[in-house]
């Protein structure tokens, strides 16, 4: 079987930034175990695979290399960029999940794509698990939980670039995940700044993690009384994300860059 390729830099003006997500276009369906194996062997953050089932409208699911993710935001903003940009489509896309509902999804004018995600603001954590504590070499001020993650709230922006993470400890909390968050230093362009440490599901650190950005901006949102923030996910390879509250949703847009385009043999 002969199925074809695209890799996509997410969240970044230019290769080699953001998150890196295959992308492979089926006409029908593949077996999940076939999927993860393509995915595992890919060893990128996140593979989607998308199938067309109307004008405008793909099936989508997400596998990391080690399981499926029901819900990815980068790999939908490669997704969206190859259909776009690469398959011909025009106008609004429209991507059908399994666990959060139908994603709408239209490319701005300046380029960038934006994604309407359900609103997953986090509530405060009463009862925060000593693996979370043990995992992180920084303790936060304050610990957040929605259906994806802990959000555990740093001082400062310093402290969140400068935290450590302990694999073993945070693997205890699965399914959840960890997000680490705090308002950004004044003298930046952003508004917030996270880094996402996910090793139960897919790896150590996330370079960028769309998805979470539906927790973080109703938090920063009213954290800091702003309706539209720019976000910073400070990790090695970094990614910039345009946030907004619309009503019921969190539109997330970004930037996606074209890599590779190629051929998988299976």
């Amino acid at each position: 079987m002969e199925l074809t390729i695209y890799v996509v830099d997410a969240f970044s003006k230019d290769r080699f930034g953001g998150n890196s997500a295959a992308v492979v276009p089926l006409n029908e369906w593949i077996s999940p175990a076939l999927m993860q194996k393509i995915a595992s062997e890919n060893n990128l953050s996140e593979t989607a695979f998308i199938k067309q089932v109307a004008e405008n409208r793909y099936e989508i699911r997400w596998f990391s290399p080690l399981t499926e993710i029901d819900f990815c935001g980068h790999a939908t903003l490669a997704s969206a960029a190859v259909i776009l940009n690469q398959l011909g489509a025009q106008g609004e896309l429209e991507f059908v999940t399994q666990e959060v509902g139908e994603l709408q999804v239209v490319q701005l004018d300046d380029g960038r794509i934006e994604m309407s995600f359900p609103n997953q603001a986090p509530e405060v954590e009463h009862q925060v698990p000593p693996a979370l504590l043990a995992g992180l070499s920084i303790p936060p001020q304050q610990v957040l939980k929605n259906r994806q993650a802990y959000f555990a709230v740093l001082a400062s922006e310093a402290e969140v670039r400068a935290v450590q993470y302990d694999s073993e400890q945070l693997k205890q909390l699965a399914p959840f995940d960890v997000v680490v968050t705090a308002k950004a230093d004044e003298e930046t362009d952003y508004d917030f700044v996270s880094r996402y440490f996910w090793p139960a599901n897919g790896g150590d650190e996330d370079p960028v993690t769309g998805s979470i950005h539906s927790g973080l901006t109703p938090y920063w949102a009213t954290q800091l009384a702003k309706s539209e923030l720019v976000a910073l996910q400070a990790s090695k390879r970094t990614g910039t994300l345009y946030c907004k509250i619309s009503d019921d949703r969190v539109l997330v847009s970004g930037y996606g860059v074209l890599y590779l385009a190629g051929k998988v043999f299976v």
